[in-house]
């Protein structure tokens, strides 16, 4: 009698667990204020809510009550994803937390659907490390003859000409390449043009143009193939010069990906996977056609991923100098295409030194050398070229925003001392009309590049004591601007496709071409591919993220710490994507949004050997 009380009891709380999950996905609530009077509660029928209902009661009573291994870890990590949904859904719906504290039934409501989404990332997160710790690839594929010709015999080869292929409607449309504000910017400097970045930074001498605003490399070698097109006859010619390299780089470095994933064994259906998402993702095409600083460097940090994995993976094997040539090169690059790409070797290179090996020496100088190399660029060539650096302000983004919220909501608590103060660092009067809570940029473009160290000291007193008086503004202030890179259901910036003025209002012949109507389609599918039901979560920025973490979380609990190194980057580009003035910039995430495939690859290669041990060992 006891367990069928005991049974019937249990099947109650599922339920109960399982209606819980379902309103939160199909509650509608928006307004903070009148939430308990909304004239259309549900987003869905009855009949589809019912329908869920039983879907998240058999999940759960799969799961919940039994005998498992329940890790602490994934606990919390369905907790943290519950609070990103709660927390982002409450900021990108209102601007604010006032969704979650508005009232006492908002709060309720919000604790609720914060249980709902907890539950069922706590199962799916738990079961899902069962399945792939449990893996066994019985791939069927390898038997097709076709298959086997363009992933077995010749992967590289023939998925870079699968890819052109795919991405030559996208080439031929927007011929001879997309600019955007950046890029657009780096040619007039190229050409000596004062751009607004000669007004953000002191200049160390006017007659130069260039600036390191944008990494100087990239814009001499934008500038150089564009000048070369020039000489030949046509501006165009020298856009479409860079745009050709790009494509090339970013199909090949695509490609090298899936062979390399032949490499690791990895299972031909994730690699037939891998090609559709960089075939017919539009993402991929257009960013091959833009001309931005940030596809080299995703290139760049790719290879670097793959590179660091292989090191970690045969640490104690043999190193050669053409190793260690080639990833002196490649860490090189990525700091001279980002100018915080210092950042992310900082904080990965390093780690492989803390592992004791025999290349300890080898690895010390991979590392010192293109360290060494880039400081020597930044502090001892530019400034002895007269190329100006960028203004101190980049790296501002975060208080800046704090203070113009601040002087927005609480002005009047801004006494006359504080205000002289800002003035001084930024432009008062007008701080609050330019406050945009998902952008910067506005804030920042005030910013007097004369002001001292003193006043910048004096500055961070204000915020200090600010922050002290309402500490609340600069947590909305920061979550406002950085919560789409942790929350799934955030779509902002994914690609540039519009023609760009800049140029030709400079006298520049930069133009596209009469195919207007094939533009618009493509463009009209780039726009709405992060929509599409499944398929847009392969360009979604919050579940990329979220699947970057899942992967370091596993990784934690395999006991395959060493092995977190290759994921580092990752941790580097995600911290500076939460130090951007952007919120939810996609091409601020294309060095591991695009590095997901390969990601993946190198997880399930981790998990292959370590299933392949834990045989030997049953064996012996």
């Amino acid at each position: 009698m006891k367990k069928i009380r005991n049974k019937y009891f249990k099947n109650i709380i599922i339920f109960l667990m399982a209606s819980i999950t379902t309103l939160t996905y199909t509650f509608n609530f928006t307004d903070a204020k009148n939430i308990t009077d909304l004239n259309n509660p549900l987003k869905v029928s009855v009949l589809i809510t019912f329908i869920l209902i039983i879907i998240f009661y058999r999940l759960y009573n799969s799961y919940y009550f039994k005998k498992k291994d329940n890790s602490y870890l994934f606990n919390f990590l369905a907790l943290l994803f519950a609070i990103f949904m709660v927390v982002g859904y409450s900021y990108n719906t209102v601007g604010d937390a006032s969704l979650i504290f508005g009232n006492v039934s908002v709060f309720i409501i919000s604790f609720l659907s914060l249980l709902g989404h907890y539950l069922l990332f706590n199962v799916i997160i738990h079961k899902l490390f069962d399945y792939i710790t449990n893996f066994k690839d019985n791939d069927k594929f390898k038997k097709n003859k076709l298959i086997k010709k363009i992933f077995i015999d010749h992967p590289f080869i023939s998925t870079l000409l699968i890819i052109l292929v795919c991405w030559l409607p996208y080439i031929i449309a927007f011929y001879p390449g997309i600019f955007s504000p950046d890029p657009s910017f780096q040619v007039q400097q190229f050409f000596g043009i004062k751009t607004k970045y000669n007004d953000y930074t002191i200049m160390l001498d006017p007659r130069v143009t260039m600036t390191n605003h944008h990494p100087v490399t990239h814009t001499v070698m934008l500038g150089s193939l564009i000048w070369l097109g020039i000489k030949l006859g046509s501006f165009n010619l020298g856009v479409f010069f860079y745009s050709l390299i790009q494509i090339l780089a970013l199909a090949s470095l695509l490609s090298y990906t899936i062979y390399y994933m032949k490499k690791l064994n990895t299972p031909i259906i994730l690699r037939i996977v891998a090609l559709l998402i960089y075939a017919l993702t539009p993402v991929f095409p257009f960013y091959a056609m833009s001309v931005v600083k940030d596809v080299f460097f995703a290139i760049f940090v790719i290879f670097y991923i793959i590179k660091l994995y292989d090191l970690i993976k045969n640490i104690d094997g043999t190193y050669s100098f053409k190793d260690m040539f080639i990833l002196i090169i490649l860490m090189l690059l990525i700091t001279l295409f980002r100018n915080n790409g210092i950042y992310l070797i900082l904080m990965s290179f390093p780690f492989l030194l803390l592992i004791k090996n025999k290349n300890f020496f080898k690895l010390f100088f991979t590392l010192i050398i293109p360290v060494i190399l880039y400081f020597s660029f930044t502090n001892v060539l530019l400034p002895y070229l007269k190329v100006s650096p960028g203004s101190i302000r980049e790296v501002l983004s975060i208080p800046f925003q704090q203070t113009a919220r601040y002087v927005k909501y609480y002005g009047n608590d801004v006494t006359e001392e504080e205000k002289q103060v800002i003035d001084k660092v930024l432009e008062y009067n007008t701080l609050a009309k330019r406050y945009k809570p998902e952008i910067a940029d506005p804030v920042k473009n005030k910013f007097n590049k004369y002001a001292t160290k003193e006043d910048l000291s004096n500055y961070f007193k204000v915020w200090s004591q600010e922050l002290m008086r309402h500490p609340n503004v600069y947590i909305d202030a920061t979550i406002a601007n950085t919560y789409g890179y942790f929350y799934p259901d955030a779509h902002n910036w994914y690609i540039y496709y519009e023609f760009d003025e800049r140029l030709p209002k400079q006298g520049f012949d930069y133009h596209y071409n009469s195919l207007e109507n094939l533009r618009l389609v493509l463009s009209y599918y780039g726009e709405g591919y992060p929509y599409l039901p499944l398929l847009g979560l392969t360009v979604n920025i919050g579940f990329c993220t979220w699947l970057c973490m899942l992967i370091f979380a596993y990784l934690i609990k395999l006991k395959r710490y060493r092995y977190l190194i290759f994921m580092l980057p990752v941790v580097s580009l995600v911290l500076v994507c939460i130090a951007s003035p952007v919120n939810t910039y996609f091409r601020y995430t294309l060095g591991y949004i695009f590095a997901i495939p390969i990601i993946i690859a190198i997880f399930l290669d981790i998990i292959y050997n370590l299933n392949n041990k834990k045989e030997g060992s049953k064996n012996e």
